[in-house]
């Protein structure tokens, strides 16, 4: 077994790109106690990838219940034997496409947190009125549900692909994002219910990725596929996802997109870089282990943005976020935009992925060291814990 040792220093260095660390996370967790204390939490989506991470996060503040919903059953069983002895997690099968399991399902609920989405771009393109169903629709279904049982905020998790989209996913996120913002003008009777959405790179490690999928073909002795060598992303971690998530929901106003600041991976780096690593675990020659183009695949886009040029009119710096302030503020009521202490900064600036200068291969490296990227198979040869220390 090859012995990788990820020191401290490693550590704060990966979360000074990512801009948090742990220490950052403790923080923010006991600031956050008050506010989640005793509350009622729902997590759609909640056996995903970003799912689960969500629910375990939410399981170490002081909160009273965190309802698990799904549609993949054996996810959500697993789910239950791991976090069953929690008395405080709850799962429980529902479609978010079925109008009335939903409605159901957010009884007596105080905050939600929508992650349930068809995210990757090949599916939607193959499944496109699938797509609508999912992201669109059952959007909607969440935004009913959240009105008649008069929650108080619902945070939807979006993706940097609803930005300029070219793709059934980016697109039918893109709407998503702009229920979101449109139901803050919504309510039921005197109560109101805050919507924000917060809005992703690509998250390292999750189900369907490219790290799983380079670090599988590499353990079966196959090629590299990478799709064309210019291509680039903003990439996080599914601990810093889940960290922008739950800052964001006690962060939100009312119809603002959060976004985190985030490193870009040029793919064919990322490659070589799982090459050199992975292949000795698996007994190959990193020499031998061949990069084969595949060229891009329908929908996909060379590069992400962050935001929008029409967006840049009303972005704002918070430091380690971007917050984007809704387009008709007006409309919304009056809503003051302030976030504690922080000094809203116009920024004026479109993030691209190809305009940033992306992460040095011993950043990458770095990177892949963190808990959640590389499949556990692979972070077990290399002698990791789940801390990412050896």
């Amino acid at each position: 077994m090859l012995c990788i040792v990820c020191s401290q220093a490693t550590r704060q260095r990966v979360g000074e790109l990512l801009g948090g660390s742990d220490k950052g996370m403790t923080i923010l967790l006991n600031s956050l106690s008050d506010f989640f204390k005793s509350k009622r939490v729902i997590v759609t989506g909640g056996a995903g990838s970003v799912g689960t991470e969500l629910v375990d996060q939410l399981l170490q503040l002081p909160l009273s219940l965190v309802r698990v919903i799904d549609n993949n059953e054996s996810a959500l069983f697993r789910v239950g034997e791991r976090l069953g002895s929690d008395s405080r997690c709850e799962p429980l099968f529902c479609d978010i496409r079925d109008d009335y399991e939903v409605n159901r399902a957010f009884s007596g609920m105080d905050f939600c947190l929508h992650a349930a989405a068809l995210k990757h771009v090949p599916s939607c393109e193959h499944s496109p009125f699938s797509a609508v169903q999912t992201n669109i629709i059952g959007t909607q279904q969440v935004i009913r549900a959240a009105l008649r049982n008069h929650l108080e905020r619902v945070l939807i998790t979006s993706s940097d692909k609803a930005v300029n989209p070219t793709s059934v996913m980016g697109t039918s996120k893109l709407m998503a994002e702009r229920l979101f913002t449109a139901a803050n003008a919504l309510s039921e009777g005197s109560h109101r219910c805050i919507f924000s959405v917060t809005r992703f790179g690509n998250v390292a490690g999750s189900a369907g990725s490219v790290i799983p999928l380079f670090a599988q073909q590499i353990k079966e002795g196959r090629d590299i596929s990478l799709t064309h060598p210019r291509m680039t992303r903003f990439v996080m971690t599914l601990h810093d996802a889940s960290h922008l998530v739950i800052e964001s929901l006690a962060w939100a106003r009312g119809g603002e997109i959060f976004i985190t600041k985030m490193p870009v991976l040029a793919i064919a780096n990322l490659a070589h870089v799982m090459i050199r690593f992975i292949a000795p675990l698996y007994g190959r020659q990193a020499a031998k282990v061949k990069i084969k183009e595949i060229g891009p695949r329908p929908g996909e886009k060379m590069w992400e943005e962050l935001n929008t040029d029409e967006e840049a009119r009303r972005t704002y710096d918070l430091g380690r976020y971007l917050v984007v302030l809704p387009a008709l503020r007006n409309y919304h009521g009056r809503i003051d935009y302030a976030y504690g202490d922080q000094e809203l900064r116009l920024c004026e600036r479109i993030y691209h992925s190809e305009n940033e200068v992306p992460m040095t291969e011993a950043q990458i490296e770095d990177f892949l060291l963190q808990p959640g990227v590389l499949p556990e198979e692979s972070r077990q040869r290399l002698g990791l814990d789940a801390r990412g220390a050896a």
